[in-house]
């Protein structure tokens, strides 16, 4: 008799909450993404928002709440219902943050719950063409007969192109002098000869520039070769060994949401980057489509962190 009220007792508790994830979603969802629109965030988010829309027959929101160096958007998901109607398409701007601020009004492990890593996205470090250096090799020659008198430009304190650049300065034993601009704002004076360098983070926009000449690639940040790029070497190929520093974007939710349905929202999506038509354009910018599981993506976050904190660290970058 026992047994058998125990076992109503846990099928009335149990009923409800498979009936609330079999529903879900049963009203619009929302994607957060703390950028303005058209970085590779935002397109991650309109991507799959697009997909979940037909495959739910439910509205899917993206939300661009941009601010504070994303700290605005990823603050308000941090704080929402752990329910699956509020989620964040996170920029690497969540790693690097919490060495390049004092202080968060969240933690990006935990306060999150990763459900996958969508994109990774390569940069590319380009000169203007007068600088008299070819490849990386012949870069960090230059800078190191130069200290100091090499500049380059950097979208914005702290942010991920900087810090790149950051990185590559402490590997190759050199010094560089940042110009600090907003966005892209610096690509202008590249090209005009006031600059001699730059980190970009939109190949997009580099591209036609040094397909005309006005600005040379002297190497991708990636591990391996781009296949749309298969001339421009690596850096970590021509000059610097292990050198690697991404770009990447990842859908998460806020800490607490039940498991099933954080295993629910990655099959969603991993089923969604899955189709070439649905992600061709953020392939044709060079970036690769990961899809991995919730653990790589938290792995891969905290890896994250703890690299740009020894950047920031050895930069001797203060926090803001």
């Amino acid at each position: 008799m026992h047994t058998l009220i125990r076992g109503l007792f846990v099928t009335l508790l149990v009923t409800p909450l498979a009936q609330a994830q079999d529903a879900y979603p049963n009203r619009p969802v929302r994607i957060v993404v703390p950028t303005t629109p058209g970085a590779g965030s935002d397109l991650s988010a309109r991507i799959l928002a697009q997909d979940f829309s037909k495959r739910w027959n439910q509205s899917v929101v993206v939300e661009n709440r941009a601010g504070a160096g994303t700290i605005v958007g990823t603050e308000l998901v941090a704080k929402a219902a752990p329910d699956g109607y509020t989620l964040l398409m996170a920029p690497g701007a969540l790693a690097t943050n919490p060495s390049t601020y004092k202080k968060l009004p969240f933690d990006p492990l935990r306060d999150f719950a990763a459900i996958t890593q969508t994109l990774s996205t390569p940069q590319m470090l380009v000169v203007h063409p007068s600088l008299p250096a070819k490849t990386t090799q012949e870069f960090i020659a230059l800078a190191r007969a130069r200290p100091g008198q090499i500049t380059y430009a950097a979208a914005g304190h702290g942010t991920l192109p900087h810090l790149t650049m950051e990185l590559f300065a402490s590997m190759a034993k050199v010094r560089l002098t940042n110009v600090l601009y907003k966005g892209n704002s610096g690509l202008t004076d590249l090209m005009g000869g006031r600059l001699d360098a730059s980190m970009s983070a939109s190949l997009s926009i580099v591209l036609p520039h040094v397909r005309t000449g006005r600005l040379r690639a002297l190497g991708v940040t990636t591990p391996a070769r781009l296949r749309m790029l298969p001339e421009t070497p690596t850096i970590a190929e021509s000059g610097l060994p292990g050198y690697e520093a991404l770009q990447w974007a990842g859908l998460l939710a806020p800490a607490g949401t039940a498991r099933e349905l954080i295993a629910r929202l990655h099959k969603e999506s991993v089923a969604t980057l899955s189709r070439p038509e649905l992600v061709e354009n953020v392939v044709r910018d060079g970036s690769v489509v990961v899809a991995s599981t919730p653990e790589a993506f938290t792995t891969f976050i905290k890896a994250e962190v703890a690299k740009w904190a020894g950047v920031v660290k050895a930069a001797g970058i203060l926090p803001e």
